[in-house]
């Protein structure tokens, strides 16, 4: 094991050993917190603030081959402070974790990449867009053409991206409210991503297209201290996208949020308890239930629909784990989307 990695694991108990999933509902003083009104300035918010103390650059695709089977593709870049502030060599306080998967529906492959910032090891810069850790890259010109690589024991991906239609900003005008205590993030997406490439599985390579969707979110305390973990839709419905996540608290109810978005890239945002949520079934995921069979509901527009797992085994056992795969959607509309879960665990 080399040093930089032992560092990073030295740390990881106490990441998570706070209040919350893995401590996002812990307490920041030192930290800056998002403000309303939000306000961007691209292209440099496509890259870090290191000033908050936690962020992540997280794409997932929907693909299929030429003969029609589902894949599903993550790609995630993690930046996690000790402090505020970029500094130096080993001393920056800066962490960064990477996590790559492919998801088919016999099998769900996944990796992980560790690293201490400010060594050149993994990093991010805006213009022109570079997101790296080792030799995973996510990188174009600008924000709109991508190219993607990543690599594990058992799988390796290399897809490049297309935007389609313009960024979209999530609550108020990207200032997105995660509690009724008025935790808040600064979120953002580009969910019009066409996306195709190879994927090098056990099996052999197989050429894919489809549909990708990219986040962009940073915070200090995302979470409330009684909120142990969030359910996260992206669902793309035939006349629109759908950006749901619903927050689990300790007393059993939840906090939830949305975004209807247009083909044209409108929004509509949407307050807790519009959009709604509901788990059908779960699945033993190595001795945890989780549920990967979901009724959705968002009657401002017409939508209830069943949200079913493509593969329910698609659990991300990483440092953080995590359950992350692709969904088939049937009802008032069909579709394909992502689902994540956390605080299952």
């Amino acid at each position: 094991m080399n040093a930089r990695l032992l560092a990073f694991l030295l740390l990881i108990p106490s990441l998570l050993s706070a209040q919350g999933f893995a401590g996002l509902g812990t307490a920041t003083e030192d930290f800056a917190t998002p403000q309303r009104p939000a306000i961007f300035d691209f292209p440099k918010d496509h890259g870090p603030h290191p000033d908050y103390r936690i962020e992540w650059w997280y794409l997932t695709a929907n693909l299929q081959d030429a003969d029609g089977t589902d894949y599903g593709l993550q790609w995630t870049l993690f930046r996690t402070a000790l402090a505020p502030g970029q500094g130096d060599g080993w001393s920056s306080p800066q962490l960064w974790m990477g996590h790559a998967a492919v998801t088919t529906p016999d099998a769900h492959f996944v990796t992980e990449r560790l690293s201490r910032g400010g060594i050149g090891q993994a990093g991010v810069t805006p213009d022109p867009f570079e997101a790296w850790i080792d030799d995973w890259q996510l990188a174009g010109p600008d924000f709109d053409t991508l190219t993607m690589t990543a690599s594990g024991p058992d799988f390796a991906y290399d897809m490049a991206l297309t935007a389609q239609g313009p960024l979209v900003f999530h609550g108020d005008d990207g200032y997105s409210v995660k509690s009724a205590e008025g935790q808040a993030s600064y979120y953002y997406s580009q969910p019009f991503y066409d996306i195709e490439g190879t994927l090098a599985l056990p099996t052999g390579d197989v050429a894919v297209t489809g549909q990708a969707w990219l986040d962009r979110e940073w915070s200090s305390q995302p979470l409330s201290e009684d909120q142990t973990g969030w359910d996260w839709f992206s669902l793309s419905l035939g006349d629109g996208k759908l950006m749901g996540f619903r927050l689990r608290q300790t007393d059993g109810t939840h906090y939830t949020a949305a975004t209807w978005i247009t083909p044209e890239g409108q929004t509509t945002p949407y307050p807790d308890g519009a959009f709604q949520a509901e788990p059908l079934a779960t699945t033993d995921v190595d001795g945890r239930d989780v549920p990967t069979r979901w009724q959705v509901r968002l009657p401002d527009r017409g939508v209830d629909v069943t949200v079913d797992a493509i593969n329910p085994q698609a659990w991300m056992d990483t440092s953080v784990p995590y359950w992350e795969g692709p969904v088939t959607i049937t009802g008032s509309h069909t579709g394909r989307g992502y689902l994540e879960m956390t605080g299952y665990d």
